[in-house]
């Protein structure tokens, strides 16, 4: 079952760009909707962290129900340019999926859990 929050704490958006951030220096992420898609849609993906205040809404519209149908925990932050700084970048980023979470397993598999427990 798909685990996510759409009014996600701010607490639980720390915890999901952190998770991010870490992923990037030890694992593995993809950048960008059309990558998070694609790895939605392979399977791979354990995270899917989406920015709120994309225009137009309908480019990251597809990503919530995708993640639900395929079983990936996603969660919605407030800013893109955040999330740009979470993945090394200098500009907004729409959307991030994590593929390998690195030394950040022990933080995803805890923010997890709480988005679960946010769903219920």
């Amino acid at each position: 079952m798909a685990k996510f929050a759409t009014d996600a704490p701010e607490e639980l958006q720390k915890i999901a760009l952190d998770v991010v951030e870490t992923a990037r220096d030890s694992g593995k992420i993809k950048k960008g909707t059309n990558e998070a898609t694609k790895t939605i849609e392979r399977g791979t993906a354990k995270l899917v962290v989406i920015a709120k205040n994309v225009e137009p809404a309908e480019i990251i519209a597809h990503l919530g129900p995708l993640c639900e149908e395929k079983g990936a925990s996603y969660i919605f932050v407030n800013e893109q340019k955040e999330l740009g700084a979470a993945c090394g970048l200098s500009v907004g980023c729409a959307a991030v999926a994590v593929t390998d979470a690195g030394k950040a397993g022990e933080m995803l598999s805890d923010l997890a859990s709480k988005l679960a427990a946010l769903k219920n």
